[in-house]
């Protein structure tokens, strides 16, 4: 092993930050009961960041709710293997994860619930994303 390269293992489910340098984070999430659609509570908003999604394995759906003071509408998409995906700083936002699922996440090192927001999700907005889950369009 080189002294000069860190190798850091990933976690098995759930969020874990992986390297923290400075003022950046790496981290990885995998899917965990949370993320499951069915279970999904709330929007989130990072007030100092954008945040960088890398699909590693399996599939992802983010979901976009806008930068307004409330969420608005809620925009599917479907994340794609080899593609990175900034979610800017101040947009609602929330993910759903296959099972065997792992994303990479770059953000700020600072970013922590005090500084990232979260919205209870309407009946409405929890309604649409498990249409769109289940595969149904939604007029």
């Amino acid at each position: 092993m080189s002294a000069y390269i860190e190798k850091v293992p990933f976690p098995k489910s759930c969020y874990q930050p992986v390297v923290d340098f400075e003022s950046w984070r790496v981290a990885v999430l995998k899917a965990c009961d949370d993320l499951h659609p069915e279970r999904l509570k709330h929007l989130q908003k990072h007030l100092y960041t954008d945040e960088v999604f890398v699909l590693l394995s399996g599939s992802c759906n983010l979901y976009e709710a806008g930068d307004q003071e409330e969420p608005g509408p809620l925009v599917q998409v479907p994340m794609e293997k080899d593609k990175a995906y900034n979610v800017k700083k101040g947009v609602w936002h929330t993910h759903t994860l296959s099972d065997d699922a792992s994303l990479l996440i770059v953000e700020n090192q600072d970013t922590n619930d005090d500084n990232s927001p979260v919205y209870p999700l309407t009946k409405e907005l929890r309604q649409q994303l498990l249409q769109w889950e289940k595969g149904h369009t939604v007029p």
